[in-house]
């Protein structure tokens, strides 16, 4: 049976091993990590995503059913190579924000073995997470890693944030959507769009989008300014789609009015071409992370400290078309010295791998939970938001 070392070997000792658990949605994912001062190796990482293809979207009992089959012998598997590994050091697991049920699966067998194995237990931020996964990412390939402070993009299907990211716990709030999350909008745009042999079960939809878009980023033109970035471009099929929020300045994203015009063109349609919906799958992406830009370049031009970077993560990370977006975008504008960070596309999505490395920052920082935690369904980032801020909740305790 394996047991962990000593309270007193763990804590005089510089290499942390960790290992994770996250299932705040529909993915089960459980990692094994050592990290020194130096280097961070992975000994474990598998993700297993639940089949939700005949919902169209995610079920929340079917994610959940998905946790309870897939956790247990992904943390067995896991665990075997323990004693092989420098003594387990902490267990971590999402705390929030998230399905509430799902992040009980996880948070629940996590706090059970902190108490078999008699180590700390710490629960972690999801978004807090995504927001240090390029340190993380840098820190694999043995790079120095993105250095505070820095601007924060989270993009995905639960979450549109801008952030002001000041250090590992300190996340302030710049912008956020009003209505439905980019990855939601996108999502939703593609069963609209999508002929149904291009919706394949095994891949999210936004990247089937992305990737029947056949989009080519090298022919992409950024708007070189507010004017042009404004203007709706027609189409030869005589429609166009409005960018967001054009009539005003506000510090806010919204994505629910291009949805809604996507969904008209398809739906009001009596033929829609092949070629048709190829060029809407490329403007909606287009539409929808230009009105990103719209509001980092708002954001950059109101007078504030130039950022030395922009970190962007979350699930829509990985398409490559935003990153073309982004960074054409910033060099037009005047903001060529803003370094863009993305993490590598396997980590931009849910992953247990980033629940590690946030949990070693909590831990540098002196920081584990208490045992009876719960769950967040909603946490927010921002800690002067009410209920907000990664230290703004109850649990924490001093290692």
């Amino acid at each position: 049976m394996y047991r962990a070392a000593s309270l007193l070997s763990r804590t005089s000792r510089r290499q942390i091993t960790t290992l994770a658990i996250e299932t705040s949605c529909d993915d089960t994912s459980v990692a094994l990590l050592t990290n020194d001062k130096s280097t961070t190796e992975v000994h474990f990482h598998k993700t297993l995503t639940s089949d939700n293809s005949a919902y169209g979207g995610i079920h929340p009992l079917v994610a959940q059913s998905s946790h309870q089959r897939l956790l247990a012998p992904l943390i067995r598997e896991a665990s075997l190579l323990l004693p092989k590994l420098p003594p387990l050091d902490m267990v971590a697991a999402t705390r929030g924000p998230g399905m509430y049920s799902n992040l009980s699966v996880g948070l629940s067998i996590a706090k059970g073995l902190a108490v078999a194995w008699n180590v700390p237990l710490i629960g972690v931020h999801h978004m807090q997470a995504h927001a240090l996964t390029p340190r993380l990412a840098a820190s694999l390939q043995n790079k120095p890693t993105p250095s505070f402070p820095f601007m924060t993009l989270l993009v995905s299907g639960g979450h549109t944030l801008l952030l002001d990211t000041k250090n590992t716990v300190d996340h302030f709030l710049i912008a956020e959507t009003k209505d439905i999350a980019i990855g939601d909008c996108l999502d939703k745009c593609a069963r609209a769009i999508l002929p149904s042999e291009a919706l394949k079960s095994t891949v999210p939809y936004g990247r089937a989008l992305e990737e029947f878009s056949a989009l080519n980023s090298e022919s992409y033109k950024p708007p070189k300014s507010r004017s042009e970035e404004i203007t709706p471009r027609e189409s030869e099929w005589d429609w166009a789609l409005p960018p967001p929020l054009k009539s005003n300045r506000r510090l806010e994203f919204s994505f629910s009015g291009l949805l809604s015009s996507v969904e008209r063109i398809v739906f009001t349609s009596n033929e829609i071409s092949l070629r048709e919906r190829r060029h809407l799958a490329c403007e909606v992406q287009r539409v929808a992370f230009e009105h990103l830009l719209s509001r980092i370049l708002i954001r950059l031009e109101a007078g504030v400290d130039t950022p030395k970077a922009l970190v962007v993560s979350g699930g829509v990370a990985a398409n490559k078309v935003l990153k073309t977006v982004l960074r054409r975008g910033l060099d037009v504008r005047g903001y060529a010295n803003v370094e863009l960070v993305f993490p590598p596309m396997e980590l931009c999505g849910d992953n247990a791998l980033m629940i590690a490395w946030t949990a070693v920052e909590m831990w540098e920082l002196g920081f584990v939970s208490e045992l009876g935690i719960e769950p967040f369904r909603k946490w927010p980032l921002d800690g002067m938001v009410a209920g907000g801020g990664v230290l703004g909740v109850d649990g924490w305790i001093g290692r």
